[in-house]
């Protein structure tokens, strides 16, 4: 089994700001084990023969021409505003002391 040290799980929960006990670091190395092998087992299984994909389907991404359209002048658009400062829409603050 393909198991992961304490520490070195420790270091993954503080690289993902993840705060854990001692036991749940013990519990998840185990844990951790059993992915790495069912996930090694799958990579075993599709040998080389057998093409990597990240997605059933082809994909192609469609593009279309970048043409500036019909648009609000400054004015136009603050008119419905209920509140404006210097040419912006000026909103409440949400965040403390920024």
């Amino acid at each position: 089994m393909s198991a992961l040290s304490v520490e070195e799980v420790a270091h993954l929960a503080d690289l993902a700001r993840i705060e854990m006990t001692q036991d749940e670091l013990q519990q998840m190395s185990g844990e951790i084990g059993v992915i790495i092998d069912s996930i090694k087992s799958i990579s075993d299984a599709a040998g080389p023969e057998v093409p990597k994909t990240t997605h059933p389907l082809p994909l192609r991404n469609v593009m279309r021409e970048d043409v500036v359209g019909v648009t609000l002048t400054n004015e136009e658009a603050l008119s419905g505003a209920p509140d404006s400062f210097e040419g912006r829409f000026k909103v409440p603050a949400i965040l403390d002391g920024e």
